[in-house]
Order: C-alpha cells, then structure tokens, then sequence
C-alpha cells in the first residue's frame, strides 16, 4: 500500500498528516519498502499526525503516537514545495470533510456513521483534468430504533 501519494506534482495525499523530519514528498522515496511502521519518525507521522488549530510547530499529540502540527506547518511545507494543497484522512469530521489552515489541507473521511457512535457524513475528493477539486457527500443513513415492550 502507498505511503503517499502526489497528485500532478501539486497535491500531496497521505493518511495522517506532516512529520518535522518531512522535507520534501520525495523523501519517502528513500525507505525501501515493504516495511514495517516504526513507532516514531517519518513514516509513523505520514500515517498518525493531526492538525491542531492551537499550535505554532510541532507538538505532543494525545493519541499517544506522533505529532500534531500547527497552520505555518502547513503553509510553510506547501510554500517549500511549490504544492497548492494537502489532502488527509484519520480524524472523524462531522460534514465527511473539514478545511484547515484556510483551504490550504483538508480532511477527508469516508465512512458514515463511523463505527455506528459517531452521526457524521462521509466524503470523497474528486480531482478533475484541470486540478478543481469537488467533493461528493454520503450522508449517514437514517436509522430507526425501535423498542419493544415486555
């Protein structure tokens, strides 16, 4: 399976988010693969890293693995590798998709419902021809409870 994915040189894809040891997309070309995940560096962050709203840079993530990383994070890895956005998974998003860092990453998830505890939506991203990103929105499905009397 893919660690990453670059789309037309101009959107970088992966599951978890940005590691502070990710220079350059082209970096994961370097680990021979297949591979175990290590617990920490490059390759665990691709898979397990959060945007967080509230930081500047890197920080401690409550999952208990990785990082989380702030908006100049993103800016500053899309600015040095000339990308226009990032797209990434992992996190349950109410609408199956959520903008951070003003438009500049994305969030995609796409299973509704999630494990049958969450009400969220679900999304996925289509890329056209000339780089217009649509989304298409699954709703949750309706569900009806009912309760028998004894």
């Amino acid at each position: 399976m893919p660690l990453a994915a670059l789309v037309e040189n101009t959107i970088f894809c992966m599951h978890g988010g940005l590691s502070p040891d990710l220079y350059s997309p082209f970096d994961i070309n370097k680990y021979e693969r297949p591979m175990d995940i290590p617990n920490k560096g490059v390759l665990c962050d691709l898979l397990w890293s959060d945007p967080d709203p509230d930081i500047v840079g890197f920080g401690d993530n409550d999952r208990g693995v990785s990082f989380t990383f702030g908006a100049n994070e993103v800016s500053k890895f899309l600015r040095r590798n000339n990308l226009s956005l990032i797209v990434r998974a992992h996190q349950v998003v109410e609408d199956g998709y959520q903008f951070f860092c003003k438009r500049k990453m994305v969030t995609l998830f796409s299973a509704p419902n999630y494990c049958g505890e969450f009400d969220n939506a679900a999304a996925l991203l289509t890329v056209s021809k000339d780089l217009v990103c649509s989304f298409h929105i699954f709703k949750p499905p309706k569900t009806n409870v009912t309760v028998k009397k004894r």
